[in-house]
């Protein structure tokens, strides 16, 4: 998708991933999507959790080989 924005988590334990996301998303305009891949099997859950308790939407959900991918769209 044209405009997202790739943040590299791989190789960061959770929940790092997490807190990068959260920091790259406040410099983001609202409805704006960042692309996560990260490695840590929690992440996936904890994006989950992030995403329902901070108002953002977790959009996509799935898997790249090693890494999970994780689009988030920052809430408005």
């Amino acid at each position: 998708m044209s405009g997202e924005i790739v943040l590299d988590a791989r190789g960061l334990s959770c929940p790092l991933p997490v807190l990068k996301a959260r920091k790259r998303l406040l410099a983001m305009a609202p409805g704006a999507r960042l692309r996560v891949l990260a490695t840590d099997s929690k992440a996936p859950g904890d994006f989950r959790l992030w995403c329902a308790e901070s108002g953002h939407r977790l959009v996509e959900e799935g898997r790249e080989g090693e890494a999970h991918v994780l689009v988030v769209e920052r809430a408005g």
